[in-house]
């Protein structure tokens, strides 16, 4: 055995850190030749910031809404629940003052219909569309025929 220590030849280094850097650049490049295209509009189909989305025109006036007094309505023979109920009718705008003079028989609809509703129905999550729909009926046959459009429920909190 012999005192000389040997030493490994230099093994060459890897470049790995040379590679990444130069794909994170040409990605960054890419990336942002590829955002200035698509903005600018020189892709056919992106359109560009000067492109603007047209509404489609509506032929129909524009309803007015006719605000529903709030209620609240007891619930069940002890009265210990009760419900807050706030609404708006959507009405054509010539007709909204017939709507208006119907409020009183409005009301006095939705609140012998709602008081009508048992309390396991009124916890179910999905009721609200079905006793929507069926105070829309009532509505509508309280108000006459194409008077009231929508029934938009505002506020009911169960209590």
């Amino acid at each position: 055995m012999s005192d000389e220590t040997t030493e490994p030849e230099d093994a060459p280094k890897k470049g790995g850190k040379k590679g990444l850097l130069i794909g994170l650049v040409l990605s960054l490049v890419l990336g942002g030749g590829g955002f200035f295209a698509a903005y600018s509009g020189m892709i056919p189909g992106t359109g560009g910031p000067e492109q603007v989305v047209k509404k489609p025109e509506i032929t129909e006036a524009q309803p007015s809404f006719v605000p529903i007094d709030p209620m609240v309505i007891s619930l069940g023979r002890g009265a210990r629940n009760h419900l807050r109920f706030n609404a708006q009718l959507e009405v054509d705008p010539e007709k909204s003052d017939a709507v208006i003079n119907a409020m009183p028989r409005i009301l006095d609809v939705l609140n012998g219909y709602l008081r009508a509703v048992e309390l396991a129905e009124l916890e179910d999550p999905a009721a609200l569309i079905r006793l929507r729909a069926q105070m829309l009926r009532r509505v509508q046959l309280v108000t006459g025929k194409g008077h009231v459009r929508d029934l938009l429920i505002t506020e009911f909190v169960f209590t």
